[in-house]
């Protein structure tokens, strides 16, 4: 009985034994990109009973005891344990890779970012994804220490101007762009095909030499996975743009008071007699701005098998302006190919290409002027036929009507590469990159009238045609060398050569007289062939650059890092007894933390400190020891005078590249398990070798023949010193919620330290017979503002009595209600003598502030963005007696007591428009760049539907700019000097978009 019951017993207990045991299946992803991920371990804990996921991401496992734990490990991602309570059980891995282990591009090569001893930054996929830039540049405007971004325009297409810590020459500020190995340009790539942007901040950038003074922009574009099954991707959002700002200028009533006023002070009969029958009038602004639309369309295939992996993209971008869309928009297509295919164990191809084609229409800066200084008591079809607004103001409708202008490209860039491993450590690689771009461009100026005299007016019609090709071919070979010697000493050399040949061939061509007078006829094959003003030039070409390179990377136990690196360029740039030069670099570092003494420290979990110092180029300037004939001669033919060419400017065998001398001293640290991230940096750059342009010679030398001049010299020097700093700090790391917050700013001195005679070098303009307001010379920054500065407003004729004269500068006297200028040389006298420093169109601060959160399937992210200590020049006014005026008049000086900050209105010829601080203004800012918000679909839901990741998102870019600035945009700005000036620049707008992110 008792053995019956026994066995009863065991059978009960193997019954519910097996009632508790059940099949599990499901499927593994990528938690970042939604993948599936083949070949993941699975594993009942505690036992050796498991499987792995298929080629799908799949998996199976039977006879599962209901709470048992499986363990899920994949090479590259964190394990993760999930409790058995379902018989369908998906996971999701991230990534395991510490931020630290991250892989960082140096040029030529890479590193661990815990291992990197120069300054670098880097900006990821994320970011590119979150900001949506049209141009992929602006995704390091903010996001990036040391780094600012500055549109040259808000028109669509628009280039950027790209700084690294600030500007150092009176020409060329542009970083090198290097995209997967050859010379690109960020504008010509979509945004959506760059994995990373690494931004070479130091001398560490010297392994490229003659190029790599204003540092190194390196681009990786995305490329497909081994074994992975092939992954479609679809990204597209729409956008909704306007103008963040109109200025605040005078309705029709109040232009009309305050021309009879001007009229009035001068003694003269008043305009209007009947002021404010038109009410508010005519609003420019509103006539030229519009709200427009931006597109953008993005497929993606990639994927992998055993030995190979691929990356095929197609995408479009549509962007209409928000001035005038029917004559300002942009579109760019880019069909992208990474091919990657392992030949042997030993041998490795890899083909990189882009094409992309791009169509633009646009207009000068003119239209807006225009707008700004048009009378508002015109109508809108009302031309100014008797020059009432002068010569120089017309109706910017009629004028945006007579406008026709195309320019259109396009290119293939990349590059073929072979990698080679012919023994254990040594990496022998040979690539050929490659760009071609074609161009051409159309702009018809049709017969127009707009009154009699005005400049815009056009008797004849005319077309010009451009058609271009450039071509730059680059062949590099460069071999790599790992090798450990006695455990501890850990080694890697690199050597390699280099050739590039850039060639440009164009064409340019003006004809007369086009056929109806009509953009459709706009060719030169249509206009008269016999005409004397129809022009046919061309120019061309031919650069080359040949260089050898060699680095070494050292360090002992992984704690003491050392690297030297050295090349050798010439230029045939530059005469060829100068064409050679070697730069050179020393970086070094310590990681402190791993020292005895705190390894185990609880606060501290990584600290770093590294410095780096070197010699550097930047290869601006070509064919300057060549006397070019572009100047003008007339010569006696027959008896009879003949117009011909003559020498232009003088040659000088003597220039050649500037060079930068660079040090940088930098503190990496993590504290509190990697949860707060701080970099901090200082540097300093001395910049030799400047060229002045135009640079005062003797007489003697024929400069001042028509069309001649002085000669390029090197000539100058300057310093820039200052200092970064980025915090990163990890404030949530949940399942279901995180927080992370970024934060950087960057503090920047330049000064001309030296001018070889004291010359100076001007740029810019400033309305008309005003002297150019911007300068480089000794103990100034680079593009300063030099001009006159002002004291208030004269209130009575006492003061301006008891006041130096002030006819020195023009006008031959001064009432009250006048601007009162300051005798800054204090001689007794008020002329241009008294110019200074009013300004500094480049800002003292740069500073960055990012937050992103997720929330289960939400995510948030907003980018903020400031320059602090910048100065600009409103240059936007046209001072003619009867143009509108912006709104500050209405508080102008009317007599003594009413202002002591606007000067008054008057027909009478007064020194209140010269080039002084009443027209530089504070230009600092805080913008917020982005802000953004995503919802992720349910991923069991999606896997019913075939989908393996859906993302909606709504986004706003340029959402508010907070500044002092009266202007449209603070942040539209450009080159070194004449940098700051804004003649009525075309904004950036402000994007409203809707999106979606779906992966098959």
């Amino acid at each position: 009985m008792r053995k019956k019951f026994t066995l009863l017993l065991l059978l009960f207990i193997g019954i519910c034994a097996s009632a508790q045991t059940i099949n599990v299946r499901g499927v593994v992803k990528d938690a970042k990109t939604g993948d599936p991920l083949p070949g993941v371990s699975i594993i009942i804990k505690g036992t050796v009973v498991g499987t792995e996921t298929d080629f799908d991401g799949l998996y199976n496992l039977s006879k599962v005891n209901k709470g048992a734990t499986l363990v899920f490990n994949y090479l590259g991602y964190a394990a993760k344990e999930v409790v058995v309570n379902n018989q369908t059980i998906n996971v999701s891995l991230d990534e395991a890779a510490e931020a630290l282990d991250e892989i960082v591009v140096i040029g030529y090569g890479s590193q661990k970012k815990k291992d990197v001893t120069g300054a670098v930054s880097v900006v990821g996929q994320e970011t590119l994804d979150e900001l949506k830039p049209v141009d992929a540049a602006l995704a390091l405007q903010g996001t990036t220490s040391g780094v600012t971004v500055n549109l040259s325009s808000g028109a669509p297409g628009a280039s950027t101007n790209i700084l690294i810590r600030g500007v150092s020459s009176n020409s060329n500020n542009q970083p090198l762009t290097i995209v997967d190995g050859y010379e690109g340009n960020l504008n010509s790539i979509n945004p959506n095909d760059i994995e990373s942007i690494t931004v070479l901040k130091d001398a560490q950038a010297a392994i490229y030499g003659i190029k790599g003074a204003n540092g190194v922009v390196l681009v990786t574009t995305k490329i497909g996975k081994k074994n992975k099954k092939a992954t479609i991707k679809y990204d597209t959002y729409a956008a909704f743009q306007q103008t963040t700002k109109k200025l605040d200028y005078l309705n029709a009533t109040e232009y009309e008071l305050l021309l009879n006023e001007a009229y009035g002070a001068s003694g003269q009969t008043l305009p209007f007699s009947n002021v404010g029958s038109l009410g508010k009038g005519t609003d420019w602004q509103d006539q030229l701005f519009n709200d427009a639309l931006l597109m953008n369309h993005n497929l993606s295939l990639s994927g992998g098998g055993e030995n190979f992996r691929y990356f095929v993209s197609a995408s479009r971008t549509e962007q209409d302006g928000i001035i005038a869309k029917e004559k300002s928009n942009f579109i760019r297509n880019n069909i992208k190919v990474n091919l990657g295919v392992d030949i042997s164990e030993k041998l490795k191809f890899s083909l990189n290409a882009n094409y992309y084609t791009s169509a633009s229409q646009g207009f000068d800066s003119s239209l807006l002027f225009n707008g700004l200084n048009y009378a508002p008591t015109f109508g809108l079809d009302e031309n100014d036929t008797t020059n009432f607004l002068g010569i120089e103001v017309v109706n910017p409708l009629s004028l945006l009507q007579n406008t026709y202008g195309e320019n259109n490209g396009n290119g293939i860039e990349g590059n073929f590469k072979l990698e080679y491993k012919p023994i254990e450590g040594l990496n022998v690689t040979s690539r050929v990159g490659y760009k071609i771009y074609n161009e051409k461009q159309r702009s018809f100026t049709p017969i127009q009238d707009y009154g009699s005299s005005k400049v815009y007016n056009k008797t004849q019609s005319s077309v010009y045609q451009f058609k271009a090709t450039s071509t730059s071919v680059t062949w590099e070979t460069f071999a790599t060398y790992n090798r450990t010697f006695a455990e501890d000493h850990n080694t890697t050399f690199t050597a390699g050569t280099s050739v590039q040949n850039d060639l440009f061939d164009g064409i340019y061509a003006t004809g007369f007289d086009v056929p109806n007078n009509a953009y459709e006829f706009a060719d030169i094959s249509l206009t008269n062939s016999q005409s004397d003003q129809r022009s046919i030039n061309t120019g061309s070409n031919d650069k080359r650059l040949t260089s050898l390179f060699g680095r070494i990377q050292y360090d002992y136990k992984g704690k003491y890092l050392f690297s030297g690196l050295v090349r050798r360029d010439g230029s045939s740039a530059f005469t060829e007894d100068l064409r050679f030069d070697t730069f050179w670099a020393l970086t070094t570092g310590w990681k402190i933390s791993d020292e005895d003494f705190l390894k185990d420290n609880e606060t501290i979990s990584f600290l770093k400190l590294r410095a780096s110092y070197g010699g550097l180029g930047n290869e601006v300037g070509n064919n300057l020891y060549r006397s070019l004939l572009n100047g003008e001669g007339t010569y006696v033919f027959d008896g009879a005078l003949v117009d011909g060419t003559a020498q232009g400017a003088l040659s000088n065998p003597l220039a050649q590249w500037e060079t930068a001398e660079k040090l940088d001293i930098g503190l990496d640290i993590n504290l509190f398990d990697d949860k707060i991230a701080i970099v901090a940096d200082y540097f300093e750059e001395t910049r030799n070798d400047l060229l002045i342009t135009n640079f005062p010679v003797s007489g003697l030398l024929g400069v001042s023949a028509p069309g001649a001049g002085n000669p390029t010299v090197n000539a100058g020097t300057s310093k820039n010193t200052g200092g970064e700093l980025s915090i990163n700090y990890k404030a949530i790391a949940k399942e279901d919620v995180s927080l992370n917050l970024a934060y950087n700013v960057t503090y920047v001195k330049n000064r001309v330290t030296e001018v070889e005679s004291g010359a100076f070098l001007e740029g810019g303009s400033f309305t008309i017979g005003n002297p150019a307001p911007s300068r480089m010379e000794v103990g100034q920054p680079i593009g300063y503002f030099y001009g006159l500065v002002t004291d208030g407003i004269f209130q009575t004729q006492a003061e301006v009595n008891a006041h130096p004269s002030q006819s020195g500068l023009g006008a031959s006297s001064t009432s009250p209600g006048d601007i009162r200028y300051k005798d800054t040389n204090n001689d007794g006298v008020i002329n241009f003598d008294d110019r200074v420093n009013i300004g500094n169109p480049q800002a003292d601060f740069y500073m960055g502030f990012n937050v992103s959160a997720t929330y289960k399937n939400w995510d948030f992210t907003t980018y903020l963005y400031a320059e602090i200590g910048k100065d600009m020049v409103r240059n936007f006014e046209r001072f003619l007696p009867n143009v509108n005026k912006p709104a500050y008049y209405l508080d102008r000086w009317t007599g003594a007591g009413t202002s002591n900050s606007v000067p008054r209105v008057t027909n009478d010829a007064t020194n209140n428009k010269l080039f002084s601080d009443f027209f530089v203004e504070d230009a600092s800012f805080l913008r917020m760049q982005n802000l953004q918000v995503g919802y992720n679909f349910n991923a069991d839901l999606l896997e019913k539907v075939g989908l393996s990741k859906l993302r909606l998102y709504t986004s706003v870019n340029n959402l508010f700019t907070l500044t002092k600035y009266t202007g449209f945009d603070p942040t539209i700005n450009g080159g070194a000097i004449g940098a700051g000036i804004d003649y009525g620049n075309y904004p950036s707008a402000r994007q409203f978009l809707l999106g979606l992110n779906v992966t098959f």
